[in-house]
């Protein structure tokens, strides 16, 4: 700053010789030279902009003087919503005693503020989810009741039409969201209850967890109760139709959620507070709807059905489904062939595919916001680029010096991808040692010669040679008892210390993660010539610390995690040929999504990251359920398997993806995109399960792979307890 003093005045001595000389009747140039007069204006606008910035306005008022901003310092924590939420409710509160319309009708009061914009944000996402999960989970509901409604009908008249058995069924409907919505609310609040004793509360990334686990809920109630219905339609017995059910689909339910489970579980063990309690709450609440939809609803079904409410006993008449006549799976192969393609495409295209770091891309305009941060803009002075600064706190006052030469270091070194616009101290401004004392006040009395003394200025009276007259009158130190409050308040810590840390303002938008990042790198760790380290903090910087434990972290957690299904799937089937037809759904399904992300030009981010969970959880489950009931059925048995798993499956996933499709209707594209990639790649699973793994099999098949495999298997468990038994 006082550089730029300097400058200013030298510009001035310039422009009045070049003055003096084009004012000399006998002046002539004798050669013409290239135009450099000095033009002042911009160096004067900046020193107007630094002063501004220091010293401003005596009261923080508009150019019209019609808004007065006045800024309050929190003692919270600014991550705390909560605590954000009180701050507000206490000012409205005082202003409300206040009532500044009794001063003045037009007057009022404006409450604005960054931290205000965080609580409207926070709100705003919650009555989002709200909205959407409402919207979702009515619909949801709505399918899954009429489904069942149609299986009951199903199981009771076949598929003849019978009036009368469909308005009984009909009028059955509030039983049938008993059925579903009982399990699946004790699901959801047994989670809730673990969630408190464990964290206490939820965090934006475990508040997205009620969508994820009402679509897994589902999902294992749209396999259990309509196999239930198809048993009771071939006439089993009320026990002997759920011990069927509980051992064939129990079981594809149940190593379904203990891979999902145990997927979920690796994340606890990541650095990353946001990935670890979603992993601790979404397996132990995958855990949660396992037991209620194969513990709770079978003991309901049964209860329903004794007490007259519930009746899924064929009438009589009803025509007994044909034997299983053999029909081929068509274009089994040119369905593989492609789908191996597309396969080919995403793996040589997921490099490419990327994450969306710029977190403004993510956010929507708040009006409400927005219309009150205008009072404040009219009142905003200073310079705009000093944004979003980090602070170092020093152990002493005399470290201070040190920290700023270090900083100062990097900023001279660093040529090519600078990131620190400037840094700040008091003691620059108010030096501590006697010799940076005498240095500074050198050049006050240089600057304070040259303004008042030198032949070119002195009878210069602008404003802004006035303003440096006065203002280099200085010629004794100040003590930092001295500096005005308004100065000393920035450089204050809440301890009520004065001049132990510094600023640091970055020269780059740090709303772009990679920045944030570089910006981070450049000052969260200082080393001093004396070798003591130092580490700025502000938020940015805990952003780009969080950014990097996910980098890091990224990798072997997809790793660990695919490796945990495949080893369960594994441990289950007893051979690697089921276990990897098991995954087929899950890998290719993951693949053809992640390839209609890059053809689309979709990103993954912050919010989309916990859709993956879900994808995971339900390509997992679809492929468990189509090769159990294939094993269970026998080679030739394709369509069977589909009429009635490939239904459930179809049936479980587009449930889950009309819930996360009311994300689709939110305004914050954060959550939009949510919405987006889930219906994406809920979809792309549901083609690989319901397309792909029948072609695969039905390929296997004509090559006899699988009949040999299957065959082998009835051999060596001859003699052996069935699974009924």
């Amino acid at each position: 700053e006082l550089r730029q003093v300097e400058d200013f005045l030298q510009e001035k001595i310039e422009e009045a010789k070049q003055a003096r000389q084009e004012a000399n009747p006998f002046y002539v140039e004798i050669e013409e030279e290239a135009s450099d007069t000095t033009d002042t204006t911009d160096t004067e606008q900046q020193l107007e902009r630094v002063y501004d910035r220091l010293i401003g306005k005596r009261y923080p008022i508009s150019d019209d003087s019609t808004t007065m901003v006045l800024r309050f310092y929190p003692s919270g924590a600014q991550t705390d919503i909560g605590y954000i939420e009180n701050l507000y409710g206490d000012f409205r509160g005082m202003v409300d005693r206040m009532d500044p319309e009794s001063y003045h009708p037009d007057m009022k009061v404006v409450l604005a503020g960054r931290l205000y914009r965080q609580l409207v944000e926070v709100q705003t996402i919650w009555t989002d989810i709200a909205g959407s999960f409402g919207v979702g989970v009515g619909t949801v509901l709505l399918l899954v009741i009429l489904y069942f409604l149609y299986k009951a009908y199903q199981a009771r008249a076949g598929k003849r039409f019978d009036k009368k058995i469909l308005l009984q069924e009909l009028g059955r409907a509030p039983v049938m969201g008993l059925v579903i919505g009982l399990p699946l609310l004790m699901s959801l609040t047994w989670t809730g209850g673990v969630a408190y004793l464990l964290f206490g509360k939820l965090n934006l990334m475990t508040s997205t967890l009620g969508l994820v686990l009402f679509g897994l809920g589902i999902d294992y109630g749209t396999f259990f109760y309509p196999r239930y219905a198809e048993e009771r339609a071939e006439a089993s017995s009320v026990p002997a139709a759920v011990e069927t059910t509980f051992v064939h689909t129990g079981q594809a339910i149940a190593v379904g959620a203990f891979t999902t489970a145990g997927a979920l579980y690796v994340l606890t063990m990541a650095d990353f507070k946001g990935f670890s309690e979603f992993g601790a709450v979404a397996g132990t609440g995958v855990l949660f709807a396992l037991v209620s939809m194969t513990v709770v609803m079978p003991a309901l079904l049964v209860v329903l059905e004794r007490s007259g409410l519930l009746d899924l006993q064929a009438t009589a008449g009803m025509q007994a489904e044909p034997e299983n006549q053999y029909r081929r799976y068509p274009a089994a192969r040119s369905i593989v062939v492609g789908g191996l393609l597309a396969v080919v495409a995403s793996l040589a295209l997921v490099p490419r595919l990327g994450f969306q770091y710029d977190f403004g891309a993510l956010e929507p305009e708040y009006a409400e916001y927005e219309q009150k941060d205008r009072y404040v803009d009219r009142a905003n002075s200073g310079d705009g680029k000093r944004r979003n600064p980090a602070y170092i706190v020093a152990d002493s006052q005399a470290a201070v010096p040190e920290i700023v030469e270090a900083l100062r270091e990097k900023m001279r070194s660093d040529t090519t991808s600078p990131t620190i616009l400037a840094v700040e101290s008091l003691q620059e401004r108010f030096p501590l040692r006697d010799s940076a004392q005498t240095s500074k006040l050198k050049r006050i009395a240089e600057i304070r010669e040259t303004a008042t003394e030198n032949r070119y200025l002195k009878d210069e009276t602008s404003d802004a040679l006035e303003r440096l007259r006065r203002a280099a009158q200085t010629q004794e130190p100040i003590t930092l008892e001295q500096v005005p409050e308004f100065l000393r308040k920035q450089f204050t810590t809440k301890g009520g210390e004065l001049g132990k840390f510094v600023i640091i303002y970055p020269s780059v938008g740090l709303s772009d993660g990679r920045k944030s990042i570089a910006f981070a790198k450049d000052v969260g760790t200082v080393t001093t010539d004396g070798g003591k380290t130092y580490h700025a903090g502000s938020t940015s910087i805990v952003a780009a610390d969080m950014l990097l434990i996910m980098q890091r972290e990224a990798p072997w957690m997809i790793g660990a995690t695919f490796a945990i299904v495949a080893l369960l799937m594994l441990l289950n089937f007893g051979s690697f040929r089921w276990a990897a037809l098991a995954l087929v759904p899950l890998v290719v399904g993951l693949l053809w999504m992640l390839l209609l992300m890059e053809v689309a030009g979709l990103m993954v981010n912050f919010y989309n990251m916990v859709v993956f969970p879900a994808i995971l959880g339900i390509g997992n489950d679809a492929g468990v359920h189509i090769v159990h009931r294939y094993r269970e059925e026998g080679p030739r048995s394709l369509w069977t398997v589909l009429r009635s798993t490939g239904e459930h499956v179809i049936i479980g996933v587009v449930t889950t993806m009309v819930g996360f499709g009311g994300l689709l209707l939110s305004f914050h594209p954060g959550l939009n995109s949510m919405g987006t990639l889930a219906v994406l790649g809920l979809g792309t699973t549901l083609l690989a399960a319901i397309v792909f793994l029948p072609a695969l099999l039905q390929w296997l098949e004509d090559r006899e792979g699988l009949s040999a495999a299957w065959a082998e298997e009835n051999r060596s468990g001859a003699g052996e307890h069935s699974p009924a038994d």
